[in-house]
């Protein structure tokens, strides 16, 4: 192991001043003796900046307009001095061994197997703030790793199946991967307020990349709520994604499906039920035995989620 290897951690902050320090905190605590910490407040409108500032060996870049994540984890891959790069989240906090882990598991997979372009992402928890608790297991867990462009289409549409493959997350906040990985597809789209990771997740898979992930329980994530995290947002934000890569959809006849899809779950959402039914007729007729299989993967689940997540505290 070259434990001589610089990790950049990056951290994006953005009116975090009650968290930002927790993660800041979990990122020095990493075990890896070569690590900077870059953080980069995306014009955040209360005194995280102060705060990040009462933290030694930390450097900070400040944006003068919000750019939201897409923007500013490009700021952090433009200004990475390491050859890794991992991302945590303001609201985030990371065990110790964290980046060594996927630093092992990194280096390890380029070994066996001669890969490049390979991403790596950390499982961990989310708890909310009724005390419930959600593993987050992560993708790539299972012995045969997903790659290539079948993972563009589980992602853009729910179109890949593989029983050989585990699916899971791959959220940029459980993210580390070669710093020059990131250049090599593009890096960050700055457009994206929004499902920024699954724009660089597409991008890496239809460039062959490879997803692997740790099993260890490596971050936890605070479930907070926010206006750019809205329902609203995240709509816009599936359509622009599928509105980008409407050719490579057009090529599999699935573009109408990847823009009524994030329309049918905002409808359940907001309880609008007769949007729903007619969102939901149109998709049968065009795609029965896709949406039938969509609902039976993912239905039951996400049902059992939302329960929980509003179930009061004891």
């Amino acid at each position: 192991m070259n434990t001589h290897s610089l990790i950049t951690i990056g951290i994006t902050c953005f009116n975090a001043s009650d968290s930002i320090g927790r993660a800041i905190e979990s990122a020095q605590a990493q075990d890896w003796p070569h690590v900077e910490i870059l953080v980069v407040d995306d014009c955040s409108s209360d005194n995280s900046c102060a705060v990040v500032a009462g933290f030694d060996g930390v450097r900070l870049i400040r944006h003068t307009e919000n750019t939201g994540p897409g923007g500013a984890r490009k700021t952090l891959l433009d200004n990475a001095k390491g050859e890794f790069l991992a991302f945590f989240d303001d609201d985030d906090e990371s065990a110790p061994g964290r980046i060594r882990i996927q630093y092992e598991r990194i280096t390890g997979y380029e070994q066996k197997t001669g890969a490049s372009l390979i991403a790596c992402y950390a499982s961990g928890q989310r708890v909310y703030p009724n005390g419930y608790t959600l593993d987050l297991d992560m993708i790539g867990l299972k012995p045969v790793e997903p790659h290539g462009a079948e993972m563009a289409e589980r992602i853009l549409y729910f179109g890949s199946h593989n029983p050989e493959w585990h699916y899971g997350g791959s959220p940029s906040c459980a993210l580390m991967a070669r710093t020059e990985t990131f250049k090599q597809v593009g890096g960050f789209d700055p457009a994206f307020r929004r499902v920024e990771d699954l724009d660089f997740a597409v991008r890496l898979s239809l460039a062959g990349g490879y997803f692997i992930g740790c099993p260890e329980k490596l971050f936890t994530q605070h479930a907070t709520e926010g206006n750019d995290k809205s329902y609203e947002k995240n709509l816009e934000a599936e359509l622009q994604l599928a509105e980008k890569h409407q050719d490579y959809l057009k090529s599999k006849n699935r573009y109408y499906y990847a823009t009524q899809w994030p329309r049918l779950r905002y409808y359940h959402f907001k309880k609008d039920y007769v949007r729903f039914t007619l969102t939901l007729m149109g998709l049968v007729l065009r795609h029965p035995l896709a949406v039938m299989s969509h609902l039976l993967r993912t239905g039951p689940a996400r049902l059992l989620h939302e329960r929980k997540m509003r179930k009061e505290p004891a």
